[in-house]
C-alpha cells in the first residue's frame, strides 16, 4: 500500500508557496503522494488559490513525491487546455503526476456551478467527463487528431511534447457508492476513487462492494489502483490505525490518502486553521 496527503486549496491552505513547501515536507518525511482539492471558488471563505499554479509550484519543489488534483471537474474545463497543462506539468516533474477526474459532485452547485452558468445536470456531466477524457488521451498521443462529439468538437489537431509518462499520465476516476455509472467508467481508466456515506453502513462493506464491482468491469489486467481518503489521526489511537490500515489493505486498497482540514484538527472552516499542526503531522510520516 501506497500513503499519501490530501489537502483543500482554500482557507489557510490557499498559498501555493505553503503546499509546495509542505509537498516537500511530505517527500522528505517519505509520504508517495500529495494531493490536493480543485475548486474555484468556495461558500465557507473566499480565499482559493489555482489549483493548477500550486501544482506547478509543488513540481518544482519536489522530486520523487507523486502529486496530482483529486479531482478536477472535467466538464467546467475545456478539454485541451487541461491536456496542455497536464502534459506540461507531467514534463516539468519528470513524469510524476496523477490525474483525478470527475463529474464533481452536488457540492458548492451555486458558487462553482451555477453562478458561472456551467451546466448543472449531472448526467450531461457524465456525457462530457467520457468525451473529455477521449479528447484529452488523444491529444496526448502527440499524433494528428480530430473528434467529433455531442459536446466537443476538434479538427486537424496535434499536440507536442507528449507527457512525460508512457502509455500517459494515469487518470483516477471519482465516484460516489453506490452509484454504479461512475464505476463503471473507473474501470475503463486506471484507479478509482471511491467515497461512501457512512451513514448509510459500514464504511469497510460500501468500499469492498465498490471494489468488487469496479473490478468486475474490467476488460484488462493491467495494474489498477484503489485510492481512498480517510482521517487516521495515529498519534491518537496507533495500535487502531495499524488495524484500520490492515482492513483497508485486505479489501483491496492500493492508495490511503490522509486527509488533512480543520474538522479534523478541532478547527472550524471560517476561523481555525491549524498549518503547523497539520505540517507536524505530515513530518511524522506515513501511518505505518
Amino acid at each position: 500500500m501506497k500513503y499519501g496527503l490530501y489537502l483543500p486549496n482554500f482557507g489557510a491552505f490557499g498559498d501555493a508557496r505553503l503546499l509546495a513547501s509542505l509537498a516537500r515536507d511530505a517527500e522528505q518525511a517519505g509520504w508517495d503522494g500529495f494531493f490536493i482539492w480543485d475548486h474555484i471558488a468556495r461558500t465557507v471563505t473566499p480565499h482559493v488559490v489555482d489549483t493548477w499554479v500550486a501544482l506547478s509550484a509543488i513540481a518544482l519543489n519536489t522530486s520523487t513525491i507523486r502529486f496530482g488534483p483529486l479531482v478536477t471537474p472535467l466538464p467546467r474545463r475545456r478539454p485541451w487546455k487541461l491536456a496542455r497543462e497536464t502534459a506540461s506539468l507531467d514534463q516539468l516533474s519528470a513524469g510524476r503526476l496523477v490525474l483525478g477526474v470527475g463529474t464533481g459532485g452536488l457540492g458548492g452547485l451555486t458558487v462553482e456551478w451555477a453562478n458561472f452558468g456551467e451546466e448543472l445536470d449531472l448526467r450531461i456531466r457524465a456525457e462530457m467527463l467520457d468525451e473529455g477524457l477521449e479528447v484529452l488521451t488523444g491529444l496526448w498521443s502527440g499524433k494528428p487528431f480530430s473528434y467529433t462529439g455531442k459536446h466537443y468538437q476538434i479538427k486537424d489537431t496535434q499536440f507536442t511534447p507528449t507527457p512525460a509518462q508512457s502509455p500517459r499520465i494515469p487518470i483516477w476516476v471519482a465516484g460516489n457508492w453506490p452509484n454504479k455509472a461512475p464505476f463503471r467508467r473507473a474501470a475503463c481508466w486506471d484507479g478509482m476513487v471511491p467515497q461512501v456515506d457512512l451513514k448509510q453502513g459500514d464504511e469497510f462493506s460500501q468500499l469492498e462492494a465498490a471494489i468488487q464491482y469496479a473490478r468486475g468491469q474490467r476488460k484488462k489486467e493491467a495494474a489498477y489502483e484503489v485510492v481512498y481518503s480517510t482521517s487516521l489521526n495515529p498519534g491518537n489511537h496507533p495500535a487502531r490505525t495499524v488495524e484500520r490500515v490492515a482492513q483497508y489493505a485486505e479489501i483491496g486498497i492500493t492508495w490511503l490518502l490522509e486527509q488533512l482540514y480543520p474538522e479534523h484538527f478541532r478547527g472550524e472552516w471560517q476561523g481555525n486553521w491549524p498549518v503547523e499542526a497539520m505540517r507536524q503531522r505530515i513530518l511524522q510520516g506515513p501511518p505505518i
